[in-house]
């Protein structure tokens, strides 16, 4: 197979008639992927309940989807249906803004993959010394993240399909323990008050508390990289992230209302404590079941963006952006295999340097390539207006601007915050436009490398163009 696609432009809509043997995503596996890419269930969200107390946690776990997700899955929706091409929104920027643009967007993604990949071992191994603690002792954390970036890596290299069955198991027993809590937690109502005494600082409030349910929603584009592995992509990806939404916010909103029913104090909730706050409501067997139910989390979210971020290297050495050796696919699963381990062999050396979740930075350089997209869109209507667009964001040319201008807004405070962190002895601020910058060189220092490429393909498709007519 020719690692070198024709020109999307000379047929509008036609990537998704591309002809692929592997088995492909139906809409409930995108569903459970797309899940683990932006979720993983409501771990994540005791710092929002204890900064800034139930009532104001319930309203920013139910603006956020509203203000934050919808409008980006609108955007993803038409995007990803018009042009469902490997490489999911570095495809529709390079074809909206130009190929400058289009590097950039997949340099943002992947220099923000290396501060995210490496706390998914992490959390896995976090809460596995929960239940065994001698997992803590000297490197035995390490070579057990090492084994879960191996098996993840297997996974993936077996096929997109595989990836996606998986993701639907490990969701339905990631969501059986938070279920119970639901279910268990009126039969608890007004028990808890005095299960904790400490006072409950509110010291994060609506913004703040709102930023870090922003991190909690990230990542809805990421699905969009494996679009020539989805059945019926133009069809499949509105509803996927229709769904996906619903499903999201419902995940993060009924197990915090149901703690709340039981008058357990928001003081409780700390990092890392839903397995305590599962002991308090039903026992040790459901505070075992939500530890093995962080493990499971920590291993969807890794596994289903290992499969996302290696379409990136994929899609990138088939346009000429990265060495044709990232192209190559396997023969049976088609799996990016070259991408896939090249990936995994950089974020397994990050393992053992134990970065932190800094929200401010994550959401700075995520919301970067997300800005792009939404420009890319407005470019697309504009520029394109013919283009086939199975599913539209509504209120024409003024609801595509529109529809950008709340998660722009929310992101630009998130970039004001950045200034009061710090990354390797500079503010966040510094830092984040340190990374963009190095984008920007780095495209003009790898510009040879493209020339030739281009020439090398030019003289070799000559040939072949009367066959292609």
């Amino acid at each position: 197979m020719s690692t070198v696609p024709l020109p999307a432009e000379s047929h509008p809509g036609a990537q998704s008639n591309r002809k692929i043997s592997a088995a492909k995503l139906t809409l409930w596996p995108l569903v459970a992927a797309t899940f683990f890419m932006v979720c993983g269930g409501a771990y994540g969200t005791e710092d929002i309940v204890h900064g800034a107390g139930y009532s104001r946690a319930l309203l920013i776990l139910v603006l956020t989807p509203l203000l934050w997700s919808l409008p980006t899955a609108f955007m993803i929706g038409e995007l990803a249906s018009a042009l469902p091409d490997e490489g999911g929104y570095y495809a529709w920027v390079r074809r909206g803004l130009g190929q400058f643009w289009g590097f950039q967007e997949a340099w943002l993604s992947l220099v923000a993959s290396i501060f995210d990949m490496a706390i998914y071992p992490t959390l896995f191994i976090a809460y596995l010394t929960r239940l065994v603690p001698w997992v803590r002792v000297g490197h035995r954390g390490i070579v057990i993240g090492l084994a879960m970036v191996i098996a993840c890596t297997a996974l993936n290299l077996a096929g997109i399909h595989a990836v996606g069955m998986t993701s639907l198991w490990l969701f339905l027993v990631l969501s059986a323990p938070f279920a119970l809590i639901v279910l268990i937690a009126p039969f608890r109502a007004g028990m808890l008050v005095h299960a904790a005494v400490a006072p409950v600082t509110l010291n994060v409030g609506l913004l703040g508390g709102t930023l870090v349910a922003m991190w909690n929603y990230m990542g809805w584009d990421n699905a969009s990289t494996i679009a020539r592995g989805v059945e019926r992509p133009e069809r499949t990806y509105p509803r996927a992230m229709m769904v996906s939404v619903v499903l999201v916010a419902l995940t993060y909103l009924l197990p915090v209302l149901a703690v709340f029913v039981t008058g357990l104090p928001a003081s409780a909730f700390e990092t890392g404590s839903w397995a305590d706050v599962a002991g308090l409501v039903g026992g040790n067997w459901l505070r075992a079941a939500l530890v093995l139910g962080g493990m499971v989390s920590g291993f969807g979210i890794f596994n289903a963006l290992v499969m996302s971020y290696s379409r990136l290297p994929l899609a990138m050495g088939q346009d000429g952006m990265l060495p044709r050796v990232f192209a190559k696919v396997h023969p049976r699963t088609k799996a990016p295999w070259v991408a896939i381990l090249v990936c995994a062999a950089g974020w397994a050396l990050c393992l053992g340097l134990g970065f932190e979740r800094l929200v401010t930075l994550d959401i700075m350089l995520y919301g970067a390539s997300l800005v792009l997209e939404f420009i890319t869109l407005v470019a697309l209507r504009i520029r394109e207006p013919k283009l086939y667009r199975p599913f539209r964001v509504p209120g024409g040319l003024a609801g595509a601007v529109l529809v950008g201008l709340v998660p722009t807004l929310l992101l630009a405070l998130a970039v004001a915050r950045s200034e009061h962190e710090e990354v390797l002895g500079m503010n966040g601020l510094t830092f984040g436009l340190v990374a963009i910058l190095a984008g920007f060189i780095t495209y003009y220092a790898t510009s040879p490398l493209r020339r030739r490429r281009s020439e090398t393909t030019s003289a070799t498709d000559t040939s072949e163009i009367p066959s292609r007519q």
